[in-house]
């Protein structure tokens, strides 16, 4: 066997030595990777100070899973099925799968890697070579290791940035979810209403049509003139064109929200239109700095700032030497009978040093390139948590100001239907003419539908809120669900 001597003179095999090169670069990993390596720390953006339009409090809404929010078993099913088919959802997940294997590909530089190499060849010189030699064999089999010192903090910052992309991945994945629950609700909420809509326009133009055929009745009897009929066939058409424009837009509805199930455009199965499917009574809002956890776009981009800041890391540590280890331990033989004979036991081990030297700038410019990223990337952290303070506060004064709007709204149709009446008794008596009738008919047909939109618009801010403050990203349970999608 052939044995080696180290500077004490204690003999040591070649096995030996490499395992003590191997163990040495490890004790090397541990301890390098600091020296240029930024650190991260969550910029301050919000204060302690509460919602414009809510109280201070720890409770929040977000803290209830959707299916506890809707109560409408076919909104339930219809969320659950988006939540399993929504091709958005699909592309951010593929989305965490890319940036997973990313980060299993950048972790391993910070360690050593050991490669098996092997080659069999044989040279026959020609004779009228300088140095004719007869047939030679070479055979060679063995382990290369290679590490590269993480010094400067080089592959540590690679690595960390690459685990801050996965991370902020998963938040985008939870971003999604909670957007694609809310836009199936809002959906939802507005297929009702143009079913409201339509209740009402078909009601309309019963009701238009009869006056039509009463004012031709009289128009024949000689008591009105052709005047009252031709503004009671207008008034019959305006709530036909009405009804036919809330049928399109019914159907253009379905097809968007059969999208976001992730199907081919079918009809949506849904609850009658008198029913609320929002089962919240309380709508405790909490305070901003809970915004920071709960949003998780929010989430999202202050991973993607804290990457940006590891990626300085990366741009400073190519600015020094890079110091690379390398060592060898295998068989070489000019016969493979005797490939595997202790003779043919080789070795070796080296170190190199690479670095910039003269780069006109070069590695100087990639660090200012990376700090203007960071930058980037921490400003729009910092508009994205104002921009969800934003969202909760627009939301909370939705919510406040569209139920007392509804509250006038359906004051508002109540005078207009005993206005309507009385306009009508006038008429028949001839005490008034055709026109008042027709302003009363005009102002109770808009009215009724403002306060079907109003009524829409206030379970939608409800729906905005919750999606705001960060709740509606969980994933139902098995066991909890109450309806199978379609």
């Amino acid at each position: 066997m052939r044995d080696q001597y180290n500077q004490w003179g204690i003999m040591t095999s070649s096995g030996t030595f490499l395992r003590g090169v191997v163990a040495g670069a490890s004790v090397v990993t541990m301890l390098s990777g600091c020296l240029v390596k930024p650190d991260y720390s969550r910029p301050e953006v919000l204060t302690e100070a509460p919602f414009r339009e809510a109280p201070v409090t720890q409770e929040t809404i977000a803290d209830l899973p959707w299916w506890e929010v809707f109560n409408d078993s076919n909104l339930q099913s219809l969320i659950q099925t988006a939540l399993e088919e929504n091709r958005d959802l699909k592309v951010a997940m593929a989305r965490i799968d890319e940036a997973r294997g990313l980060l299993g590909v950048a972790r391993p530089d910070q360690f050593p890697r050991l490669d098996l190499t092997g080659d069999a060849s044989r040279l026959d010189r020609s004779d009228a070579s300088l140095f004719p030699t007869p047939p030679t064999n070479e055979y060679s089999l063995g382990g290369k290791l290679s590490f590269e010192v993480d010094i400067w903090g080089r592959y540590a910052s690679a690595t960390e940035a690459q685990r801050a992309q996965l991370l902020s991945t998963e938040y985008a994945l939870r971003a999604v979810t909670l957007s694609l629950v809310a836009q199936v609700a809002a959906s939802y909420l507005q297929l009702q209403n143009i079913d409201r809509q339509i209740a009402i326009s078909k009601r309309t133009l019963d009701n238009r049509h009869d006056a039509t055929t009463l004012n031709q009745q009289r128009f024949s009897g000689g008591y009105v003139g052709l005047l009252d009929v031709n503004q009671a066939q207008i008034q019959e058409e305006e709530a036909r064109a009405a009804l036919i424009a809330l049928q399109r837009q019914l159907r253009v509805t379905e097809n968007a929200l059969s999208v976001l199930l992730g199907h081919a455009p079918h009809a949506i199965v849904r609850s009658e239109m008198s029913k609320n499917p929002i089962a919240l009574i309380k709508l405790p809002a909490g305070v901003p700095a809970m915004l920071l956890e709960r949003r998780p776009d929010v989430r999202a981009a202050e991973e993607s700032a804290r990457g940006a800041v590891m990626r300085i890391g990366i741009a400073r540590a190519q600015q020094y030497p890079a110091l690379n280890l390398t060592g060898l331990l295998g068989l070489n033989a000019a016969e493979n009978r005797n490939l595997f004979s202790a003779d043919a036991q080789t070795w070796s081990i080296g170190a190199g040093i690479f670095g910039p030297l003269i780069d006109l700038g070069k590695s100087w410019s990639r660090v200012d390139a990376a700090e203007g990223q960071a930058a980037q990337a921490l400003e729009s952290y910092e508009n994205t948590v104002l921009q969800a303070v934003r969202d909760v506060d627009d939301a909370l004064v939705s919510v406040e100001t569209y139920k007392k709007e509804h509250a006038a709204r359906t004051a508002q149709v109540k005078a207009g239907k005993s206005g309507s009446m009385l306009s009508r008794r006038r008429y028949m008596d001839g005490v008034t003419s055709y026109l008042e009738v027709l302003e009363t008919e005009r102002s109770l047909f808009q009215a009724e539908l403002a306060h079907s939109g109003t009524l829409e618009r206030y379970l939608f801010s409800v729906v905005q809120l919750y999606r705001s403050l960060g709740g509606g990203w969980l994933a139902k349970p098995a066991a909890k669900s109450t309806a199978k999608p379609s």
